[in-house]
């Protein structure tokens, strides 16, 4: 059984933050060392959803198995049209196709905006070779490697940038962008 998306909730926040709070201590895949509470995670909930950017959830059987979010890429204006990705699977669903179910509705939903990238960055690398695998399998091209610029469990980690160009032959913008006067997530 595919697993059921939605948007998150306000609700959510707390399986999300377990999860999050379980990949900073024990994971890669973000450079945080300490998790964030409840009130910073509804913080940054809130933040992504004023850029009007999605933010979802998905289950299986009815139970959390992960969550996604878009986010403005970097602050400044000339790079309103891309958003990062983030993705975050629930360790028992993984390799279930939760990870390949968020990043497409994330692709579906930045298109529908009228942006023009989505970017992926892959922390260690060396261990990541599924999630590469995935967004290349999605259209993804690796634009580069930021070599050992993490610090975490004793060792340096490298970040794998992806990037998926939804308007290749690079014409002008169709949509206004997302407004990044108020600064970042």
């Amino acid at each position: 059984m595919p697993p059921a998306l939605r948007d998150a909730e306000a609700n959510d926040l707390p399986a999300i933050a377990a999860l999050y709070g379980r990949e900073v201590e024990g994971g890669t895949a973000t450079f945080e060392t300490t998790p964030p509470t409840l009130e910073e995670m509804a913080r940054r909930f809130a933040a992504v959803k004023g850029h009007g950017l999605p933010w979802l959830v998905a289950e299986i059987d009815g139970r959390f198995a992960g969550y996604a979010y878009a986010s403005p890429f970097r602050p400044r204006p000339a790079y309103r049209y891309g958003v990062e990705g983030s993705i975050y699977v629930e360790e028992a669903a993984r390799g279930r196709g939760v990870g390949r179910a968020l990043l497409v509705a994330l692709i579906d939903r930045a298109r529908a905006r009228g942006l023009r990238h989505v970017i992926g960055a892959i922390s260690d690398s060396d261990t990541s070779a599924a999630s590469i695998a995935l967004h290349r399998s999605l259209g993804f091209r690796q634009a580069g490697v930021y070599r050992q610029v993490g610090w975490k469990f004793e060792r340096w980690l490298d970040v794998t940038l992806m990037q998926l160009d939804m308007d290749p032959d690079g014409g002008p913008p169709r949509a206004p962008g997302l407004d990044l006067t108020g600064g970042l997530a």
